[in-house]
């Protein structure tokens, strides 16, 4: 009798443990998301990769998606499967601001100063309703070299929103912009392109007819910048970092 009160009462503490474990939630857009055939696919999401930098005392869960704005991931219900799963102790990163800028798709589009910044205070508000921390994060850069190897921005006025609701909601906040532009640099012109598509006709059999693409990540480019987000999401001292490795 004692022998099976014991294996029960393991199993429910055991139980207790399984529940208890925090899960970090990702929400945004392609440069984030996970990308189908990883073994053939030379395009990753750095939140694909997010996990080999993580410990196994934090669940993941991403649901970034290719193509979504701040506007249709809530539109299309995205949010509500991550809302109702939010429990006290999880995490969210909230990163938008590619498909946002996407003037000629009313789907996706949203005013920087209006409805991308009510966006993102309304996703941090409901995060701490649940009890969740949440964690604003700017775009990822582009590969946008001029001719004289200078990096052009392409994001515009939707990193100072997301730094000003930052700074005006208390939000824990990682600069992307800041340590990706940071990155680019580092490779420069030409040596960028590893972190990136590109690839000519016939070099890689998942793009017969070559690739150039300065938006999306290649393995490399993924996992250099999960390291980078991982080393900074440490220092924001927000009960992350004993997750991460």
């Amino acid at each position: 009798m004692k022998k099976i009160l014991l294996i029960f009462s393991l199993a429910v503490s055991t139980l207790l443990l399984a529940q208890q474990k925090p899960t970090l939630f990702l929400i945004g857009d392609s440069t984030m998301a996970t990308k189908e055939n990883p073994d053939k696919n030379p395009e990753h999401g750095w939140g694909q990769v997010l996990p080999q930098f993580l410990t196994n005392g934090i669940e993941i869960q991403n649901h970034a998606v290719n193509g979504r704005s701040s506007k249709s991931f809530r539109t299309e219900g995205r949010w509500d499967q991550v809302e109702k799963q939010l429990k006290k102790g999880d995490f969210v990163i909230i990163q938008f601001g590619h498909n946002d800028q996407k003037i000629k798709d009313s789907t996706k589009f949203t005013n920087p100063y209006t409805q991308y910044r009510a966006n993102l205070e309304r996703y941090v508000n409901e995060a701490r309703a649940k009890g969740a921390t949440p964690v604003l994060m700017t775009s990822i850069v582009r590969r946008n070299f001029n001719e004289n190897g200078v990096l052009i921005d392409t994001h515009k006025e939707y990193p100072l929103v997301v730094r000003m609701v930052a700074n005006d909601l208390k939000v824990p906040f990682v600069d992307m912009q800041l340590l990706t532009e940071q990155m680019e640099i580092a490779y420069g012109p030409e040596n960028s392109k590893k972190l990136h598509l590109y690839y000519k006709e016939g070099e890689d059999p998942y793009y017969p007819k070559g690739k150039e693409d300065d938006t999306h990540l290649s393995k490399l480019g993924a996992e250099t910048v999960a390291k980078l987000a991982a080393k900074s999401l440490k220092t924001l001292k927000i009960g992350l970092e004993k997750y991460i490795k």
